[in-house]
This record gives C-alpha cells, sequence and structure tokens, in this order.
C-alpha cells in the first residue's frame, strides 16, 4: 500500500476517532452537543469526513467497535486501518478524502484532546515537560 495513502489514512483516522459517537448518533442533538463540544469548524470537518467514510461498511464497523471500546488503542487503529484499504479500493473516496483533508489543513490546525487526562498540542514541544493523571509533583532544576 501506499505510505502516502497510510499516512492519510492515519492522520483522518485520529482525527475522526473523538467524533465518532457524534457521527454515530445521527440526529440534531447529537451535531449540537459535538458542535458545542469541539467547536462548529472542526465538527464540520469531522461530518464531511465521516459522511464519506461511513458509507464503507467496513470502516463503519470498525467505527462501532472503536465508539463500544474507547479506550483499546489497537481497535482505534483498525479505523485508520479500515480507512486506508477503503481508500485504496475506491480511487474517487481517495480524492474526495484527500481534497477535504487538504481543505482541512490550509484553512487552520485543529488539534483535540480526547479522554482523560490526553494531551494535544498545536505546535512544537521540544524540550517541554508534559504531565498527564492525579497528584503528579513536577520539580524544576533536580
Amino acid at each position: 500500500m501506499d505510505p502516502k495513502l497510510l499516512e492519510l489514512a492515519q492522520h483522518v483516522g485520529t482525527f475522526l476517532i473523538p467524533f465518532l459517537p457524534y457521527l454515530l448518533k445521527i440526529g440534531d442533538k447529537a451535531a449540537e452537543e459535538a458542535g458545542k463540544k469541539f467547536g462548529e469548524a472542526a465538527w464540520e470537518q469531522a461530518k464531511a469526513l465521516g459522511n464519506k467514510l461511513l458509507r464503507k461498511e467496513r470502516v463503519q464497523k470498525a467505527a462501532e467497535a472503536a465508539v463500544a471500546l474507547p479506550d483499546n488503542t489497537a481497535i482505534q487503529q483498525g479505523v485508520a486501518t479500515e480507512i486506508a484499504r477503503a481508500l485504496e479500493e475506491d480511487r474517487d473516496l481517495q480524492q474526495e478524502i484527500a481534497r477535504l483533508w487538504g481543505e482541512d489543513r490550509s484553512a487552520g490546525h485543529t488539534v483535540i484532546a480526547a479522554g482523560d487526562r490526553s494531551v494535544a498540542t498545536g505546535g512544537n514541544v521540544s524540550n517541554s515537560v508534559i504531565v498527564t493523571g492525579d497528584r503528579n509533583t513536577v520539580q524544576h532544576g533536580k
């Protein structure tokens, strides 16, 4: 499989994971919740990508599994794998997702941290300390 295709699928899959519970709950209430939680621009991008990808049965099943077991990283990786397969099998879908993802990239940078103690960065964090968890103590200079 083309490495660029795998990279695109990984980026799109990672982006979509926190949106999947809302994308799979069809309706105005889910859209309203997602818009408030993630912001309208990110939600609109997720809907555009999800509307194309979730039509593929294997992507849909992988998404449902990821929602059912949100802490299972292997299942979350399976979403990206199924996206890659769908893109490889459907050249038109591949071009459409690449176009939608490219529009997202040119419109701005969206960073989402999903889940307890998650961390998301929008830039370089080299030589930084990132701490997650409860009751942590960070000492500087020791």
